[in-house]
């Protein structure tokens, strides 16, 4: 789904024929005229249906996500797309009333969220919202039920069922996805196929010191456990290149 984008049966009825000795009146036979009116009210309930489903299927079709670009540097000669890494910070309130039900800023003390966009890691419309997105670019976005909670809503998280959300949201970094080859022969230091956790740690450092506020050794070591723990499916203490392309971007 594109999201926009601006800145600042018919029936017939059959008549059983009824033969009585001495009798030449058929009961059943409709009263002139009859057939025609049953036809054409089973007609009208079939168009009216039909009509209805239509209007249901533009409605949900019409549904899309709009995006206001609050700021976009100047200079940006990298944009989001699919598979890539993103670091940013979004605050999401209800559009009924105003009210705010989640802010990444009292996450993680303080730390900017860091997910792959694109493949169901956060809400399908901030997948679409934060496509093509510069480093350094702020927007606010209204995201409708059929792209976040639905009709069943998310309890946990103080969201109503058919809720419409609004985020808003500034992106600080975009980098190649931890899922791509690219990536995945950089961590590779010893070429070896597979990676290492000294490998992912060493990456991991990396990656954090790009962050405006240091993470301790502590989250970067519970991190690398969770890393390992979703992704060492034979748990040989390695990451192969099949059990680390769970996205399959690319071909490893």
């Amino acid at each position: 789904m594109p999201a926009t984008r601006r800145n600042s049966a018919a029936g017939t009825a059959t008549g059983r024929e009824c033969h009585a000795r001495g009798n030449t009146d058929d009961i059943s036979r409709p009263i002139p005229g009859t057939m025609d009116f049953l036809f054409s009210l089973a007609f009208i309930f079939y168009l009216w249906g039909f009509f209805t489903i239509q209007g249901q299927k533009k409605a949900e079709g019409t549904e899309e996500v709009k995006i206001e670009v609050l700021h976009r540097p100047e200079n940006c000669s990298k944009t989001s797309k699919k598979g890539d890494l993103l670091n940013a910070h979004y605050d999401g309130y209800l559009a009924k009333d105003g009210s705010k039900f989640y802010c990444s800023r009292t996450q993680n003390e303080g730390h900017p969220k860091w997910f792959v966009l694109g493949v169901g890691q956060v809400i399908k419309g901030l997948d679409i919202a934060m496509m093509d997105m510069c480093p350094g670019e702020k927007r606010k976005v209204i995201i409708p039920p059929s792209f976040a909670y639905g009709k069943e809503g998310y309890v946990e998280g103080k969201i109503p069922p058919d809720a419409t959300l609004i985020f808003e949201i500034e992106l600080y970094a975009v980098t190649k996805g931890p899922r791509s080859i690219e990536t995945f022969k950089y961590i590779d230091v010893d070429n070896d196929r597979q990676l290492s956790k000294d490998e992912i740690k060493h990456y991991l450092k990396k990656e954090f010191e790009k962050d405006e506020k240091p993470r301790d050794k502590s989250y970067q070591n519970a991190v690398l456990a969770d890393i390992f723990k979703k992704n060492d499916h034979d748990g040989d203490g390695f990451i192969s290149s099949k059990e680390y392309n769970v996205y399959e971007h690319d071909e490893l």
